[in-house]
C-alpha cells in the first residue's frame, strides 16, 4: 500500500527485453534512494504502478513490467530519460499524509488543459467513461501515484490544482496538455460504488 505522497523523482536509465519475443520489459531506474534500505522484491510505486524490485544497485533498481501493464497504462511510452514519481511501500506507523493507494491502475486519463490559477496550476483531466462515476469534488484521486483532491467535476471532465511544491518534487512540473496519465480511483468510491450496484440489483430482483 501506499499513501500518494511522492518521495523522490527517479529516471529511467536502461530498457531492456528479459524475455525474448516477449512484450515485457525491464526498466532500470536511477534513483536517489538508498537502496541498501530496498530489499529484493520490494515494492515501489512508479508513476502509480506497483511494481517489484527485481535488481539493485547504490543508486537504482530494476523492475519487470508485463505486456499487459504496458498496454493499460503510460508505462508503455518510458524510454531512457522518461522521468518518474517515486514512491516506496508504506510500513506500519508511517504518517498517512495522501490517501490510501493499492498501486493498481484503473485506467489513463487525457490532460485536457493546463492553466494558472493564482499561485498554482490548474490541470483540467478527461477520464475513461468507465471510470467517470468515479469521481467526485473534493474527493480523492492518484494521478501517476499522487494523491491529489478533485476540485471540481463537470460531467465527465473533473480538476485538480496542482502547487508550486509538488510541480517541483514530481512529474507535474514539465507536464504538458496532450499528455496522459495513470489514475488510480479512490477506493472508498470503489466500495460505495459496489455497495450501490449490489442494492440496484436486490431491488430489481425483488
Amino acid at each position: 500500500m501506499f499513501t500518494g505522497i511522492i518521495t523522490d523523482l527517479g529516471t529511467i536509465a536502461y530498457v531492456t527485453q528479459p524475455f525474448a519475443g516477449a512484450a515485457d520489459r525491464r526498466f532500470r531506474v536511477a534513483t536517489h534512494y538508498t537502496m541498501t534500505d530496498v530489499a529484493m522484491g520490494a515494492s515501489i510505486a512508479c508513476n502509480g504502478c506497483c511494481l517489484t524490485v527485481m535488481e539493485k544497485g547504490p543508486d537504482w533498481f530494476a523492475v519487470d513490467v508485463s505486456g499487459e501493464t504496458l498496454s493499460k497504462t503510460t508505462l508503455g511510452h518510458w524510454a531512457v530519460g522518461t522521468r518518474v514519481n517515486l514512491e516506496r511501500s508504506l510500513k506500519a506507523g508511517d504518517e498517512l499524509g495522501g490517501h490510501i493507494v493499492s498501486g493498481h491502475v484503473d485506467g489513463v486519463v487525457d490532460v485536457i488543459a493546463i492553466n494558472q490559477d493564482g499561485g498554482s496550476m490548474r490541470y483540467t483531466l478527461k477520464p475513461p467513461a468507465s471510470l467517470a462515476k468515479f469521481v467526485a469534488a473534493k474527493g480523492s484521486v492518484a494521478l501517476d501515484g499522487v494523491s491529489l483532491t478533485v476540485n471540481e467535476v463537470e460531467a465527465t471532465i473533473f480538476g485538480v490544482n496542482i502547487i508550486p511544491h509538488t510541480q517541483s518534487q514530481t512529474t507535474f512540473g514539465a507536464l504538458k496538455a496532450g499528455e496522459r496519465l495513470n489514475m488510480e480511483i479512490d477506493v472508498l468510491a470503489r466500495y460505495v460504488a459496489r455497495l450501490l450496484e449490489g442494492g440496484i440489483a436486490a431491488q430489481n430482483r425483488g
